[in-house]
């Protein structure tokens, strides 16, 4: 059985993706303020939020528990409305060899958007369950953040 594996998802949401893009390249430390799953982040190393060298503090809830994380951004296409994460330390380290996040924003025909998050990962053990309290966190705060998105 293979270790690495890729989970996507989408979800319907009702602000624009332009909007999304925007929150997630240049507003990210808001993104606390927006959901009840993520407690708090900070910055760790560097000065900006959304340069590819910074890296931020993540403390949030998955399967019920507090985890922490240290996040930086590892590439972005303004084009594509597409941004990926590498997650990194505190508990991702104990289950996890690679962690990443690929978030992209979609524009739907008919108004709003698709919001599609790839997990990729790599377990440290087959005993290791793939990430799928990631998937249910993902999917909580998308709708939480999309009630804020079209309040704005």
């Amino acid at each position: 059985m293979s270790l690495a594996g890729k989970i996507t998802t989408e979800i319907g949401v009702h602000a624009t993706a332009a909007k999304w893009f925007n929150l997630f390249a240049t507003q990210l430390h808001h993104v606390q303020n927006l959901t009840d799953r993520v407690h708090g982040t900070k910055l760790h190393q560097g000065e900006d939020w959304h340069h590819n060298e910074t890296v931020k503090h993540w403390t949030y809830t998955i399967d019920g528990k507090a985890t922490t994380c240290l996040e930086s951004i590892e590439s972005i296409d303004e084009q594509n409305k597409t941004i990926t994460y590498k997650l990194f330390s505190g508990d991702i380290d104990h289950k996890y060899k690679k962690f990443k996040f690929t978030f992209q924003a979609i524009d739907k025909d008919q108004g709003g958007a698709f919001i599609k998050w790839t997990v990729e990962y790599e377990r440290l053990a087959e005993e290791v369950d793939p990430p799928y309290g990631y998937i249910e966190y993902l999917h909580k705060c998308t709708k939480d953040i999309d009630v804020h998105l079209l309040k704005a």
